[in-house]
């Protein structure tokens, strides 16, 4: 019996002792709900201000080395979903991005970070534009903790590559998921 209390009293103090969650959070959009106007796209029959979120982050995993951003439609009627935003090389350091960071001609992003290619063809942000009358999209935002300080990959490489490339050196990640229909 005294086996048992003992492995349980160690189970209880380990959890009581373990790091907090990663977790991403945003002022700009709520988890499950409507993301506001400013930030869809300005395009394909939308009419937003096509304006990333600021997003912030805390308790990224013990060895992270650097972090990379994805946004991600998985409703989108393609077969494949929608890459919206794709950002990585951004330093262990940082702890959040400002709102309009996803627009490359800003500078808003620290050196060495790349935005690569989205679905819409080019580098940076693409805000929510889904078909006119399709139930509500989701929204996917995904920084991953990584145990690289970069990517060996630049601003034409696609989604998928960058993904490949997450997953090899991923040590954990944490999401946010916001709704647009229209």
């Amino acid at each position: 019996m005294r086996t048992v209390s003992t492995a349980l009293a160690a189970f209880v103090l380990a959890g009581a002792t373990s790091a907090a969650a990663f977790e991403l959070s945003s002022p700009d959009v709520a988890p499950n709900q409507r993301i506001a106007e400013r930030h869809l796209l300005n395009g394909f029959g939308c009419t937003g201000g096509n304006v990333s979120p600021a997003l912030a982050w805390t308790d990224a995993p013990t060895g992270t080395r650097s972090f990379a951003l994805t946004v991600y439609d998985p409703d989108a009627p393609t077969g494949s979903g929608w890459w919206h935003w794709v950002v990585f090389n951004l330093p262990a350091t940082a702890t959040s991005l400002p709102a309009g960071a996803g627009t490359p001609s800003k500078g808003a992003l620290p050196p060495g970070v790349i935005q690569s290619r989205t679905d819409f063809g080019t580098p940076g942000y693409g805000g929510p534009c889904p078909p006119q009358g399709d139930a509500p999209h989701r929204y996917v935002f995904t920084l991953h903790a990584l145990k690289v300080d970069t990517l060996p990959l630049g601003p034409d490489s696609s989604a998928a590559m960058v993904g490949f490339f997450l997953n090899a050196n991923a040590l954990g990640k944490a999401s946010l998921t916001a709704t647009y229909g229209r």
